[in-house]
């Protein structure tokens, strides 16, 4: 059935097979309609790992999320559960 806020609905579940979250595949497809792929393909930029990121500010990244079931995990897992969320 389709979401009627997906502007793209093709990039958006293919961004979603490639891994993404539902909020950034939205995003993403959402600007692909509106200013074209190629405008936001060239918008983007890098950011940090978050290999390089504290234990500390990895938790504090996924309470702003909204995840949950956190505080015990290791950096790995807590950096898997933020990529998948």
């Amino acid at each position: 059935m389709p979401n009627s806020s997906i502007k793209n609905e093709k990039m958006y579940e293919e961004l979603r097979s490639e891994g993404n979250s539902k909020e950034k595949a939205a995003r993403i497809a959402n600007a692909a309609a509106a200013r074209g792929k190629s405008a936001v393909g060239r918008k983007g930029g890098s950011s940090g790992s978050y290999y390089d990121w504290s234990v500390a500010d990895l938790k504090k990244r996924a309470k702003e999320l909204g995840l949950s079931n956190y505080s015990h995990l290791t950096k790995d897992k807590l950096i898997a559960k933020l990529r998948s969320h």
